[in-house]
C-alpha cells in the first residue's frame, strides 16, 4: 500500500468482514427462519455455501465454539460480535457432520479454519445449509452494509461496519 492510499484510506480494515465460506451471499431477510430474517439476533447476511469449511472472517477471539459444531461466536479485535450459524435447526444433528478446529478462547486470524462440515450430508438429512452471519451487537454501529447477491470465495469482503 502506497503513501497516498494510506493517507487517504477511507475505511478501517478492522471493520470489514470477510466471507467465512465460499458460496453466494443473500440478504438476511431471505433466511427461512424468523430469528434470522427478522434480525432478532442482529443485522447481517447469509451465504448459500458451496464450500465445506467455515473460516474466521476477521482477526479476533473465539468467544463461544458450540459443542455441536453447528455455530461459532467470535469477537473481532475491533469489538464486533459475530455469530456464524451453519444451517438451520442443525443443532438437532448433535455434532454429526461437524468438526470443530478451534476452541472457545482461541485467538484467530482472518482466514483461519474454524469448523469443517459435511454440507451434502447435512442437506441429505433434510436440513437447509444456508449460513447466517450476524452482527450480534448491531446496535453499537450506525451502519452495517452487507454485500449480497454475489458469488464469493472464502476471504472475499462481504460486510462493512461503521460507528
Amino acid at each position: 500500500m502506497g503513501f497516498f492510499s494510506k493517507l487517504f484510506k477511507s475505511e478501517d480494515e478492522s471493520m470489514i468482514l470477510a466471507s467465512p465460506v465460499s458460496g453466494t451471499t443473500v440478504a438476511i431477510s431471505e433466511v427461512p427462519d424468523p430469528t434470522f430474517a427478522e434480525e432478532i439476533l442482529g443485522k447481517g447476511l447469509a451465504i448459500r455455501p458451496s464450500g465445506d469449511v467455515v473460516c474466521s472472517p476477521c482477526d479476533g477471539t473465539v468467544d463461544l465454539m458450540f459443542d455441536t459444531g453447528h455455530a461459532v461466536n467470535l469477537i473481532s479485535d475491533s469489538g464486533i460480535e459475530i455469530l456464524i450459524h451453519i444451517g438451520l435447526e442443525t443443532v438437532g444433528l448433535k455434532g454429526k457432520h461437524f468438526k470443530t478446529l478451534k476452541e472457545s478462547g482461541d485467538k484467530v486470524k482472518k482466514g483461519d479454519p474454524l469448523i469443517e462440515f459435511e454440507r451434502q450430508a447435512i442437506a441429505d438429512e433434510g436440513y437447509n445449509t444456508i449460513i447466517p452471519v450476524v452482527i450480534c451487537n448491531s446496535d453499537s454501529y450506525s451502519k452495517i452494509v452487507p454485500i449480497t447477491g454475489k458469488d464469493v470465495v472464502t476471504g472475499d469482503r462481504i460486510l462493512s461496519v461503521g460507528k
